[in-house]
């Protein structure tokens, strides 16, 4: 990796870990700065301005960190009820980056900022197109194997889990880590009603 490419993901990923503790918009640039101790000129060779460094931030370091952790085990799995379990409990139970009082940095980016700007909102609504469609295919797949009833509408329990995730990470943010514990177990059950 070249030098600037270096400078460009050091930025990127600081950046991502700021907007996950400050929130997009309580995000300076003058604050990546000192925390990435890269110039303002660095910044803005990269970058022309503060947005088109949030975008990049979607693409460059959340898409490929959902495809690794979410959505390739899903794939690649061989259980649907299973899989989508293990990815939920990990999400909640085993990320050590994912903080309890801060939520989930996708959730936190959707609801701030999809209202507010359009290409936020595409950025963020293919993130979780990705990860919609990899929990249907790996359900498509168990109804293959009939591991899941056929009669199972993949996209309404996509959706139905996606949402629990979005919900109980905002809960968490009041309610600490005890309320994952009691949307894995309601999920197991969710679940297994599947097959």
């Amino acid at each position: 990796m070249s030098k600037a490419a270096a400078t460009r993901l050091n930025i990127l990923q600081k950046a991502f870990e700021l907007v996950y503790q400050n929130g997009y918009q309580g995000t300076s640039i003058d604050l990546i700065l000192t925390q990435t101790k890269v110039t303002k000129g660095a910044f803005f060779y990269h970058f022309k301005n503060k947005e088109e460094m949030g975008l990049a931030m979607i693409r460059e370091v959340m898409y490929p960190g959902m495809q690794t952790g979410l959505i390739q085990p899903l794939l690649e799995g061989e259980d649907p009820v299973t899989e989508i379990y293990t990815m939920m409990h990990g999400l909640l139970l085993e990320n050590p980056f994912f903080q309890v009082k801060y939520g989930c940095p996708a959730i936190n980016l959707i609801e701030e900022m999809a209202p507010l700007n359009a290409d936020f909102h595409t950025a963020l609504a293919t993130l979780v197109l990705q990860w919609q469609e990899a929990i249907e295919k790996t359900l498509k797949k168990g109804k293959a194997a009939q591991q899941i009833r056929k009669e199972v509408n993949t996209a309404q329990v996509a959706f139905f889990v996606m949402s629990g995730y979005s919900g109980v990470r905002n809960l968490g943010k009041l309610y600490g880590q005890t309320c994952y514990h009691k949307y894995l177990k309601e999920l197991k059950t969710y679940l297994k009603n599947l097959r």
